[in-house]
């Protein structure tokens, strides 16, 4: 498995749940990941690569390679951002692997054709430049898993359009159509998987390396979300946990049944408007419902998540690190 990321843990105020998806995909015995990319989004590029390293070396996987992917969507180089200098300073020295993620990406799906399956839990930057660099490689990666997209439940503030998918609605269209057998695990979807405060306080007592902090950082992200989004994370007007997006894409590689999927042709708004990013999704057309044009689905997305499943298995594999 290839994980393309935008990590955070918790740095420079960002989401954490990129880093449990890193460490699942280390925890779980049935995944082999041989390599790590990273993107912009969440964070900057620059400091999601110090931060996988960090990380990587926290669990005791530096031998895991990381090679550092786009700064900037596809069409708005410009709007490269940059590591605060408190992160520079703080993680830098540790150095990521030589290239560039999307050439990375294809020479080792190109030399394991069938073999490789890539995950993408941010912006799909690095997948589309991939998908350019190599038109074969749609057709020899043996697939591709995004954590993005909204697919049967509307986003309900700012743009109406998910955070991954908006950030650079031109690359997941690209890829959307790019022929690649795919899945999309979306935010309507992911939302419903909770990481709680009490979970929270058992891996800070916990006597693991990643555990432990990863406990903290948990806590902390909980206490952003009560201050800046009551009722956006949970039902509760309380807010007391967070919800673990990018896991659940690493989840379903190994474990599929823990939710329910339905073959969809999907598109994207692209542009500098008010939708852009909004996925245009169409389940009638993929079927062939009577009035419609006949479409070949493009995808396959999660419609329904077993969560209770998905967390006892997300935290007995987590746990233990």
């Amino acid at each position: 498995m290839v994980l393309d990321t935008d990590l955070g843990m918790g740095e420079p105020g960002s989401e954490i749940d990129d880093g449990f998806a890193l460490a699942l995909a280390i925890a779980d015995p049935d995944i082999k990941l041989e390599l790590v990319t990273t993107v912009n989004g969440n964070t900057d590029v620059e400091t999601a690569t110090l931060l996988s390293l960090e990380l990587l070396d926290r669990i005791g996987r530096s031998d895991i390679p990381v090679v550092k992917g786009a700064a900037a969507k596809l069409t708005r180089p410009a709007m490269a951002r940059i590591a605060p200098k408190e992160i520079a300073e703080k993680y830098g020295h540790r150095k990521p692997s030589p290239g560039f993620a999307a050439a990375a990406i294809v020479d080792l799906v190109m030399k394991n054709p069938g073999e490789i399956t890539v995950v993408a839990i941010g912006p799909t930057t690095n997948i589309a430049a991939a998908l350019s660099l190599e038109p074969r490689f749609a057709t020899n990666v043996k697939e591709l898993v995004m954590m993005g997209g909204s697919y049967l439940e509307h986003v309900t503030w700012g743009s109406g359009a998910e955070f991954n998918v908006r950030t650079d609605p031109e690359a997941a269209f690209a890829v959307l159509h790019s022929g690649a057998k795919q899945r999309w695990v979306g935010f309507d979807v992911t939302l419903k998987v909770h990481l709680t405060l009490e979970h929270a306080k058992q891996m800070k007592q916990s006597k693991g390396k990643f555990s432990s902090f990863a406990g903290e950082f948990t806590e902390q992200w909980i206490e952003r979300l009560k201050r800046e989004l009551p009722g956006v994370h949970s039902k509760e007007s309380k807010v007391d946990s967070c919800a673990m997006h990018d896991p659940l894409a690493v989840a379903i590689v190994t474990h599929p049944e823990f939710v329910k999927w339905k073959p969809a042709f999907v598109s994207v708004i692209t542009g500098e408007g008010e939708g852009a990013g909004m996925n245009v999704t169409d389940l009638l057309a993929a079927k062939g419902h009577h009035g419609f044009e006949q479409r070949k689905p493009n995808c396959e997305i999660a419609v329904s998540v077993d969560a209770e499943k998905f967390m006892d298995f997300f935290l007995n594999k987590v746990t233990k690190l």
